[in-house]
């Protein structure tokens, strides 16, 4: 296998909140009404940034992470792109020095230029200063430019653009406007699908950008072949319902592919909607906003029962984060509504007006090491002992509890299943 080549940018920032994934977006969807093929990736965990960008881009959006999917995962994951693309956009995660790894690291790995992503609302020549800090903290960084996003006018972004050093490049400007910015909820941004004028949105962020800076496509990357890794079909002839709708919607691509890669055949159904169970083996409950769609999921009296019947039958259930409380004898809201669920795992949850954790998680199983994230509001009250307990790689003192009652596996933690395809198997196999 060959090296490919294809342009490429890692779009980062100072610091969270700058408007990367709105820049993201915007790239993608300028190049794609150029007539290009536009892959997007999202450095780090995040599941609701890359429902915004595989709108933008017209493709499946995947994780790139140097910890979590690894770097060999990594490196066939931007082969392959490259293989298909006429420009391959990766959105960093924070700010771009912040973590272990971060997203500085990943552009040095595979050689990819950064394009910085600077709130420019309240800055004039203090602007230069924090592209300079940017590309030249350092000095083995792939930079490619900067972009000034919510500028007042274009007066502003002149002004900015002018007091660049000659070494950085002019990536243009989007101006502050409420037609293209994205509207955020407490975990991130707003779902894709409750957006009903996104594409209006990304197409005004697009006209923006062709309007500073034209479409001009960045300089090839080379990109090395990865070392084959054949799977054995472990979940041959097994069929997964995986719940979908907008209470479960946390899901990242590669684990759908990895199960489909394994064999397994994957049949999506409604909690919310669905009155029964597709025929299936097991069960896949992923993360979501429960939360907001509470007494509608404890309406519905015959999917619970259903979901009920299939932990009898001793069927396994992976359930993450939102599923898990989904599966609770009860969860209560921010604005103090309980509602009484599935009743599988012992114990309630109840929303919290803050954030109750944020963490890498790698935890050990009797099924083999799983690797993910934690990232969530609520707080669980639950008796039962748990199986195991994550660790978090940067010393976080986050250690979320995985429980496992029967067949049924229930955590806070988001697993990343590409990280042990053998032990996600395993949890999923009749």
């Amino acid at each position: 296998m060959a090296v490919r080549a294809c342009p490429a940018l890692l779009i980062a920032a100072p610091a969270s909140g700058q408007g990367k994934t709105t820049v993201t977006a915007a790239l993608a969807r300028l190049h794609v009404r150029a007539g290009r093929r536009v892959r997007v990736f999202k450095c780090g965990p995040d599941f609701l940034d890359p429902m915004i960008l595989q709108r933008a881009s017209g493709a499946p959006v995947y994780q790139l992470d140097l910890w979590m999917v690894g770097e060999a995962e990594s490196r066939r994951l931007l082969w392959q792109a490259a293989g298909e693309a006429d420009l391959i956009l990766i959105e960093g995660v924070m700010g771009l020095f912040d973590g272990q790894p971060s997203a500085a690291d990943l552009a040095r790995r595979f050689g990819v230029p950064v394009l910085g992503v600077i709130d420019a609302s309240a800055m004039a020549q203090t602007f230069a200063a924090v592209a300079h800090g940017l590309a030249s903290f350092q000095p083995d960084l792939p930079f490619a430019g900067v972009l000034a996003n919510r500028t007042g006018s274009a007066t502003h972004a002149e002004l900015l653009r002018v007091c660049l050093p000659e070494v950085l490049s002019w990536y243009g400007a989007l101006p502050r406007s409420g037609e293209m910015e994205l509207p955020s909820r407490h975990l991130g941004l707003v779902q894709a699908e409750e957006l009903p004028d996104l594409d209006a949105r990304l197409d005004a962020a697009a006209d923006a950008l062709l309007a500073s800076a034209g479409a001009v496509l960045p300089a090839p990357v080379n990109f090395a072949a990865p070392s084959a890794a054949p799977l054995e079909p472990w979940l041959r002839g097994v069929r997964i319902g995986v719940a979908r709708d907008s209470s479960f919607a946390f899901l990242y691509q590669a684990n759908l592919d990895l199960l489909q890669a394994l064999g397994a055949e994957l049949v999506c159904f409604s909690p919310l909607t669905d009155a029964t169970l597709p025929a299936v083996d097991s069960l896949y409950l992923p993360g979501g906003y429960p939360e907001l769609h509470l007494h509608q999921l404890a309406g519905n009296q015959p999917m619970l029962a259903a979901i009920r019947a299939h932990h009898a039958a001793g069927k396994p259930i992976l359930a993450e984060c939102g599923g898990m409380l989904y599966l609770l004898q009860a969860l209560t809201d921010q604005q103090g509504e309980r509602a009484e669920l599935a009743g599988l795992l012992p114990g309630e949850a109840t929303m919290q007006p803050r954030l109750a954790a944020l963490a890498l998680q790698h935890v050990e199983l009797p099924q083999g090491r799983l690797r993910g994230h934690t990232y969530h509001h609520s707080t669980l009250d639950c008796p039962l002992q748990p199986r195991a307990r994550g660790a978090c790689p940067n010393q976080r003192r986050t250690a979320e509890a995985v429980y496992q009652i029967g067949r049924l596996t229930a955590s806070y933690i988001h697993f990343y299943l590409p990280s042990n395809p053998r032990a996600a198997a395993e949890l999923l196999l009749p």
